[in-house]
């Protein structure tokens, strides 16, 4: 209550700096971004109608999604190393109406992501604690895990990396134990059934598509990563790695040593229960604590991003000052306190309505940022890009030509109540932005002045073309 919070222009920008995120807590910040681990794929095998869809679809999905946005991502972060990440590309491309689209989209869908988490940490612990299924002390406990993430998050973003790792390594340990166990009851054939009359497609694809989106997430911190230039194309691919092994090796152990019968049973949750089916009540025990860690893991890496989101939109001149406010641990105060309660009223959604709807906004921005990845290479060839995906512009727009198809598909296959809401929401920014520029216009809110802005604070990689200079640090808005 106490703590000084840091109001004039030049203090936003003089702010003593939190410690900058290395290579190892920026990889299980990004891990904890797109996954967290195998809970949530369970839905996969009973959307899938078995086993083989749902095992077909983490190797194939990957390939056609996760690398492209994972590459697209370490080309425009490195090249704009700036709190906003996807919001300066927009800009840069497209001008600051789409691109404040894109920041109002994506951090919308962020928030409804985030309000999954303490949801799904109450139902693994409601299989051992029932009277969680009750709304008296539910709604206590998810007011109570809600607020005390964000009060770990408002103490630093070092302490959230750091967290990240612990959390993962605790999380991922029981799955490495059930897979060893299982070993001797695994039957592959059983990898191979499916029920083509039970597969469920819209659920399929969007369980998916959730469970392996979020790549370009973690390009909102690139201002607080040390030497992003080089820390973020190695943070990704070892993310890809990770992520792709915490959710293949379970499912092929827990799918190869249960009957295929029990597909239909495969739903949240439910890997505790196959913990039990092969270790025993030890292991379905451990498969919960970590299930419960890696949602607070979840929780504490999309609230930092939506956080610097805002913080970089407003160092942008797009959102008032009061958004680029740093408490003394570095953190954005005000930014936090936002998202926090937007996380707030979307707990009461129920989980597949959430993921459908934040899909929908998140596969709109993703269409931006593939149309804004091919910009940029025709329209600033020679921008400075620590890390250059090695093609052409004519291959960079085939590699992103699958996985837009893919967000277009999940699209179409909303639900009409989905394309209701969503165009509500997308009707909101639409309002919004010209709101608040008239806001600015009659000085009713105080914003970042465009001669003060710190669009770039963060330096360079050392190999920088001083001469040229580097397009990104200048100045990208109107």
């Amino acid at each position: 209550m106490g703590e000084e919070i840091i109001i004039s222009d030049e203090n936003i920008s003089e702010t003593k700096p939190s410690p900058k995120l290395t290579l190892l807590p920026l990889v299980f910040l990004i891990f904890y971004e797109v996954s967290g681990g195998p809970f949530g794929v369970e839905d996969s095998v009973k959307s899938g109608g078995g086993p083989l869809l749902a095992l077909l679809g983490f190797f194939i999905f990957p390939l056609i999604w996760s690398i492209p946005e994972a590459l697209v991502t370490a080309e425009l972060a490195t090249s704009f190393p700036e709190n906003g990440g996807y919001v300066v590309w927009i800009s840069s491309a497209f001008g600051p109406f789409w691109g404040f689209q894109e920041g109002f989209w994506k951090w919308f869908s962020g928030v409804m992501d985030n309000a999954l988490y303490p949801v799904l940490f109450l139902d693994y612990l409601k299989h051992s604690f029932p009277v969680l299924n009750h709304v008296a002390a539910r709604v206590p406990a998810l007011l109570i895990i809600t607020f005390s993430l964000t009060y770990l998050n408002y103490r630093g973003l070092h302490i959230v990396g750091f967290s990240a790792v612990l959390l993962a390594v605790f999380s991922l340990c029981p799955f490495v134990v059930m897979a060893l166990l299982a070993v001797p009851r695994i039957r592959p054939k059983r990898w191979l059934f499916v029920d083509m009359q039970k597969v469920n497609w819209r659920g399929y694809f969007n369980t998916m598509f959730w469970n392996l989106n979020y790549w370009d997430k973690a390009s909102t911190l690139a201002g607080e990563v040390d030497r992003p230039g080089k820390t973020f194309p190695k943070a990704l691919f070892g993310a890809v790695l990770l992520v792709m092994g915490s959710y293949l090796i379970p499912l092929m152990a827990g799918t190869g040593a249960l009957s295929s019968s029990s597909s239909g049973e495969w739903s949240d949750g439910y890997f505790a229960e196959v913990g039990m089916l092969i270790g025993g009540v030890w292991l379905k025990g451990w498969i919960q604590a970590a299930a419960a860690m890696s949602n607070l893991g979840l929780f504490e890496a999309e609230m930092s991003s939506d956080a610097f989101q805002l913080l970089g939109m407003s160092e942008m001149g797009m959102l008032p000052a009061f958004f680029a406010q740093r408490s003394k641990y570095g953190t954005p105060t005000i930014s936090i306190l936002c998202s926090a309660t937007g996380v707030i009223f979307l707990s009461w959604m129920s989980f597949q309505e959430i993921i459908e709807f934040l899909n929908f906004l998140y596969a709109l921005g993703m269409l931006l940022e593939f149309a804004a990845f091919v910009k940029l290479r025709i329209k600033k060839p020679d921008l400075h890009r620590p890390y250059r995906v090695p093609l052409n512009t004519l291959g960079v727009t085939i590699l992103c030509l699958p996985p837009s198809l893919l967000v277009i598909l999940v699209m179409v296959l909303a639900a009409p109540k989905t394309f209701l809401i969503s165009g509500a929401i997308i009707f909101i920014g639409f309002c919004l932005y010209p709101l608040l520029e008239l806001v600015k216009e009659k000085r009713w809110a105080r914003f970042i002045p465009e001669e003060t802005r710190s669009v770039s604070r963060v330096p360079l990689e050392s190999d920088l073309d001083q001469e040229h200079g580097d397009e990104s640090s200048v100045n990208l808005l109107p």
